[in-house]
């Protein structure tokens, strides 16, 4: 019984004491710089309001599609400055933080305010409670127990959800998860009721110019173009983030940087993923903003390294984890007690079935 205690209680100090070390080396990353921020979100900004401009200038049919599809590309990494703003990461700024990220969703029809609550559930769920909201992996029981057109989704699962559902995928979700949720977060009523309401006064104004000018038919096809492009970049995002890492660990701290990805990019990719690509890093500390992600990554490595804890891996570009992720599907398994990061067996998925044999991903 004496040594279990001691044993226990050792554990318990070196935990404390990685705590401790992670908040410290960290410490002076939490400063949010507005101008930071600002720059990345009036730059995109710009670009995006500028190729709208340019494409229903252009009366050639081509030339609009082409122009809105770029258009499509930086409203998508726009919309992931809304992300930053639901961390108060982006300027720091609490009304800026608050209003905008609203009047940039709700033409897309996202329902922002829904998803920032979801959000604080997926950050404190991630990796142990199999109910957050973001989980896009499915368990090998929930596999086993649904209808076969169920399981052919699941399998094909990477370029269902990329390529077909998309952004309508996207916000349907959030509107099913938001009122799945609705009796365990207590202001999600207020959220939905706000999302709907701005929403619809948005796009009543936008569809009255639209048929004031004649141009119902491009309107339409304007949104769509954009839903297309922008679900391509936001469910990539999306799963790239934590599939095939499902797992806890002895802490909360240690449970997201193994329970989330990095990617290894250019800075300029990862400027406009608002440093997403260290993802294990903005799970761990969501108040680092997106341009300390980087120095915070080598820190923590330090750390781990000096723990002898595993360390952080920095996988493939994002088409390149893609590709291989989206080609090899797979369902979350029991935990793998033999896995130094206690991560939960990968039970990869072939066609026609599944095959039970416990892969690392």
């Amino acid at each position: 019984m004496g040594d279990t205690f001691g044993t226990l209680r050792e554990r318990t100090m070196n935990l404390n004491s990685i705590a401790q070390e992670l908040q410290r080396v960290t410490a002076d990353l939490h400063q949010v710089n507005p101008k930071a921020g600002l720059r990345r979100f009036s730059i995109l900004g710009l670009i995006f309001l500028s190729f709208v401009m340019l494409a229903w200038s252009l009366p050639n049919g081509i030339l609009f599609v082409a122009a809105t599809m770029l258009a499509g590309v930086f409203y998508g990494f726009l919309l992931i400055c809304t992300h930053d703003m639901t961390h108060q990461t982006l300027t720091g700024w609490n009304w800026f933080d608050r209003i905008m990220p609203r009047l940039i969703s709700w033409p897309m029809l996202w329902p922002y305010s829904i998803y920032a609550e979801l959000h604080r559930l997926h950050h404190a769920w991630n990796g142990i409670n199999l109910q957050d909201p973001e989980r896009l992996q499915w368990t090998w029981q929930e596999y086993q127990q649904a209808h076969p057109i169920l399981r052919w989704y699941v399998s094909h699962q990477w370029l269902c959800n990329i390529f077909i559902l998309g952004g309508v995928g996207l916000i349907i979700k959030t509107f099913i998860k938001g009122i799945r949720f609705q009796n365990l977060v207590v202001s999600m009523r207020r959220q939905i009721l706000l999302d709907v309401t701005g929403i619809v006064f948005v796009h009543s104004i936008m569809l009255m110019l639209a048929i004031f000018q004649g141009e119902i038919l491009r309107y339409v096809l304007f949104w769509f173009i954009l839903e297309r492009i922008i679900g391509i970049i936001a469910q990539t995002r999306d799963y790239l983030e934590h599939y095939g890492l499902w797992g806890k660990f002895t802490s909360h701290q240690l449970t997201q940087l193994f329970a989330s990805r990095n990617i290894e990019t250019n800075s300029l990719v990862s400027w406009l993923m608002g440093g997403l690509n260290y993802h294990a890093v903005h799970h761990t500390f969501p108040n680092i903003p997106f341009n300390q992600l980087p120095t915070a990554f080598e820190r923590i490595q330090k750390v781990l390294e000096k723990h002898n804890l595993p360390l952080m891996k920095l996988e493939g570009g994002y088409l390149q984890s893609t590709y291989w992720l989206g080609c090899h599907p797979s369902l979350i398994g029991e935990v793998d007690f033999s896995n130094a990061t206690n991560r939960h067996r990968m039970i990869p998925l072939i066609a026609g079935g599944t095959k039970t044999v416990a892969t690392e991903i």
